[in-house]
């Protein structure tokens, strides 16, 4: 959660500041852990190509985990009156997120809509929000259906539809070993849930390319 405090400004009125939040993250804890894990698989960390793997590899999970230090919510809190009733889409929005049951990275694209109440988001604002859930140990299944619940909580939408594509690595290079896979899930709520017309509309939307 961003913390809020007060400053004093040189004119002696007070505003707002801006606190970022604690760190989650303990990444001399992380280090230890791979410096651990690489001598448990035999490897000597004192050689100079890993030396500085486990320093490296805790400040990579810190950034591949910054979602975890933000507070989806924020993001979607400002919001500018505009009466519009049709379908609001940010289609394509290119994400990386750490599949949770082996730790490999999925990749993709999320494709976010909502149906307006009274009110809309800034354009960047639905990005920030899939970036935020998605920089987590995740699933893709809870990853979609969070993205749709924050649009309908925080913007009080008439409906939300999520769309989420992405190639994940514990499938492309280990196990079953398919490197063309592509897992695609959905999350409807609202009137997308509810009228067939609007669903197919969104979904024709998200499936459009190149203008056509």
């Amino acid at each position: 959660m961003i913390l809020t405090e007060e400053r004093t400004t040189s004119t002696g009125s007070r505003r707002p500041l801006n606190v970022e939040p604690t760190s989650r993250i303990d990444i001399l804890a992380a280090e230890r852990a791979v410096r651990d894990l690489l001598t448990a698989l035999g490897q000597d960390v004192s050689e100079p190509g890993l030396c500085d793997t486990p320093r490296r590899v805790a400040k990579m999970y810190g950034e591949l985990f910054a979602g975890l230090n933000d507070e989806p919510a924020r993001h979607l809190t400002r919001t500018f009156p505009e009466h519009c009733d049709e379908i609001v889409l940010l289609r394509d929005i290119d994400f990386a997120s750490i599949f949770e049951h082996h730790l490999l990275p999925s990749i993709g694209r999320a494709h976010p809509a909502y149906l307006p109440f009274d009110s809309v988001v800034g354009l960047s604002k639905p990005a920030r929000t899939v970036d935020a859930y998605a920089r987590r140990p995740q699933v893709q299944e809870r990853l979609t259906a969070q993205v749709a619940d924050a649009l309908m909580t925080h913007l009080q939408a008439r409906g939300a539809l999520v769309v989420v594509e992405a190639e994940h690595f514990c499938m492309k290079i280990r196990g079953v070993n398919k490197p063309n896979s592509v897992m695609v899930t959905s999350a409807l709520r609202g009137h997308f849930k509810t009228d067939a017309a609007a669903r197919a509309e969104a979904m024709a939307l998200i499936g459009k390319r190149n203008g056509c």
